[in-house]
């Protein structure tokens, strides 16, 4: 059966009147979205344009007044300086010029302003951190720019403009040079603004900033600036002419017109190159006299409503396609009711079915529940093993260390020791005694050591001093000369002439010095060149000591790793890896630097720097 034949049915009639109403419905609706939507539609879309407009004026806003705040107290603070006040109350003094000078450059630079001056009483620049170049501001007059009157008078110059000499822009800050209470001087500073244009440009929409004569001076469009959004009378030229804002620069009028609605300023430009209509959302910046203004492009917005509004009537369309297709299957709906019955059984079926598949999801639920609980009790046990294995280790490390830093003063006083049995067997009391003394002094490191083993792992408390390099290194190979002799070792120490100290701990630095030679030791003693060299040099205000050994040297790819606890290069118990790793601790402690590499000529070079004491602490240690 068609759709006429449904109509024509006696029994089709309802169906026929509420098609009828349907398509009047839709022509009504549709004729209402395309007078009254589209109107709603731009309202809209002009709205979020607004938005957008303020968040993106509030940025620039922000991003102004941070520029400003950024140096308007640095000309008050400039002034204060003593050689300020000295070249004002001696402006032809050459030498105080050449001072102030280098002294603006270098504040300048600092600031990264666009330039910073001197000006005198009449307004003549005296010094300028651009006295070298080209086009410098020493010797020019300005005398007629507001920033200088307003600053002589006693307070506080702001004036944007276009500089008369370097024709650049910028924004000018003054402040008054006082002395004896009188106004005696300018100091400007100079804003460089062509950084802030850069970060508006490229974005959906256009920037411009504008002076109280209502001229652009800042815009993210170069062809708007020195353009005015007011009309150009002789009143307002004159007041620009008179400070010179804009030096030389042709003034001109934007050609625009305004085409307002009840809820949005909107401006038309006429210029050929940005004819179109914007949105402008503008607020007054009172701080510096200025109007910062946001041009949104409107077609962007505009395109969205008349999309939105086809897209509307073209819904309201297929809303009466799809009314007219529901009456027509209204009116075939007697002939599939026989459909009802078997559409039902299936639909029981699936049901039956569905309900065993939500049974089965539920009990697999369960179960995971219960293997989640018991996955949640195995992690708490793991997490407790963790921190138990944790405690172990730490517990390890620590004792492996004490077991590393012990060794060499226990071989040592073994050594020491033995010959003072010789010594007494054979009389040489004296001889004897020395040993024993030398005994009590490694009692005493050990000790040390066993203090200073608890501050590894953070920074020391203790206050650090100067330490004799002669002695500590005297005292080292005190320690060592039984293991030198042992391995039959040609070592040479260069010290200079002078006495030199570092600031460090004499016992940690003895330490560090005790597992260098020791690693140096250990290379050289399998091999034919068994030459090890330990010298200092000053080098400023730094101590470098190089321990340099003609052994095998660094493997490659192992320079880096070779501070790391318990790494070592040495046979399976042969030593522990933690000798070059607390050594290094210790001299970070110091405020010092510990690094490793190869010699060009062979062999490994460790040099640790030191800080030196300074030239007068010694002196008057020495008296």
């Amino acid at each position: 059966m068609t759709l006429a034949q449904a109509i024509s049915a006696p029994w089709q009639q309802p169906y026929k009147r509420r098609w009828l109403a349907a398509a009047g419905f839709a022509v009504l609706a549709m004729a209402t979205v395309a007078i009254w939507g589209s109107g709603y539609a731009h309202r809209f879309y002009l709205d979020e344009a607004n938005a957008r407009g303020t968040n993106t004026l509030r940025l620039a806003l922000a991003v102004l007044r941070g520029q400003t705040a950024r140096y308007e107290n640095l000309p008050e603070v400039i002034a204060n300086f003593e050689e300020i006040e000295a070249l004002i109350a001696d402006p032809g003094n050459p030498e105080l010029i050449d001072e102030v000078n280098l002294y603006l450059k270098e504040i300048n630079s600092q600031f990264e302003s666009s330039d910073i001056y001197l000006m005198a009483d009449d307004g003549t620049t005296i010094a300028a951190s651009n006295f070298d170049t080209p086009v410098p501001f020493v010797g020019e007059n300005f005398r007629y720019r507001p920033y200088f009157y307003d600053a002589i008078d006693g307070g506080e110059g702001r004036f944007f403009a276009l500089g008369t000499t370097s024709f650049k822009r910028g924004y000018y800050f003054g402040a008054p040079v006082v002395i004896d209470g009188e106004p005696r001087g300018v100091v400007a500073v100079k804003a460089d603004v062509d950084s802030i244009e850069e970060t508006w440009r490229g974005g959906d929409f256009e920037i411009v900033v504008t002076d109280p004569e209502g001229i652009i001076f800042m815009s993210s469009h170069p062809g708007w600036l020195y353009n005015s959004l007011l009309p150009l009378t002789p009143e307002r030229i004159a007041r620009t002419a008179e400070t010179r804002r804009y030096a030389e620069t042709e003034l001109r009028e934007l050609p625009y017109t305004e085409a307002n609605d009840d809820q949005h300023r909107l401006m038309r430009i006429e210029e050929p190159e940005t004819a179109g209509e914007y949105l402008v959302v503008s607020e007054a910046m009172p701080e510096a006299d200025w109007r910062v203004s946001v041009l949104l492009d409107t077609a962007s917005a505009r395109a969205q409503a008349a999309t939105t509004t086809i897209i509307a009537v073209l819904a309201i369309a297929l809303g009466t396609l799809a009314a007219a297709i529901y009456i027509q299957r209204r009116a075939r709906l007697r002939e599939r009711l026989h459909l009802q019955r078997e559409t039902k059984e299936l639909l029981e079926r699936r049901v039956a079915e569905r309900t065993a598949e939500l049974a089965s999801v539920n009990l697999k639920l369960e179960e995971e529940v219960a293997e989640r609980r018991a996955t949640e009790q195995m992690l708490r046990k793991t997490q407790s093993d963790l921190v138990q294995a944790g405690k172990l280790a730490a517990l390890g490390q620590m004792s492996a260390a004490l077991s590393h830093e012990f060794n060499q003063p226990l071989a040592a006083a073994k050594n020491y020791a033995d010959n003072a049995l010789v010594l007494i067997e054979r009389g040489r009391i004296e001889d004897a005694r020395v040993n024993v003394n030398r005994i009590s002094g490694l009692m005493d490191r050990m000790s040390a050591i066993s203090r200073h083993l608890r501050n590894f792992a953070r920074k020391p408390n203790e206050k650090l001093a100067p330490v004799p390099l002669e002695q500590v290194v005297s005292d080292t190979l005190e320690i060592l000369n039984w293991r030198i002799k042992a391995a039959d070792v040609d070592l040479t120490v260069d010290l200079p002439g002078e006495p030199l100290e570092v600031v460090a701990g004499p016992v940690r630095l003895q330490q560090v010095l005790v597992n260098i030679l020791t690693n140096a030791i250990d290379a050289v003693e399998t091999g034919t060149d068994r030459r090890i060299a330990l010298a200092a040099r000053r080098q400023g205000e730094r101590v470098a000591i190089t321990i340099r050994d003609h052994g095998p040297g660094i493997p490659s790819g192992l320079a880096e790793r070779i501070f790391d606890p318990f790494f070592s290069t040495k046979g399976v118990g042969k030593g522990l890896g933690l000798g070059l790793s607390i050594s290094y601790n210790i001299i970070k402690d110091f405020d010092g630097d510990l690094r490793v590499g190869n010699h060009p000529d062979g062999g490994a070079l460790f040099t640790v720097e030191l800080r030196a004491m300074p030239g007068d602490f010694m002196t008057e240690a020495a008296q």
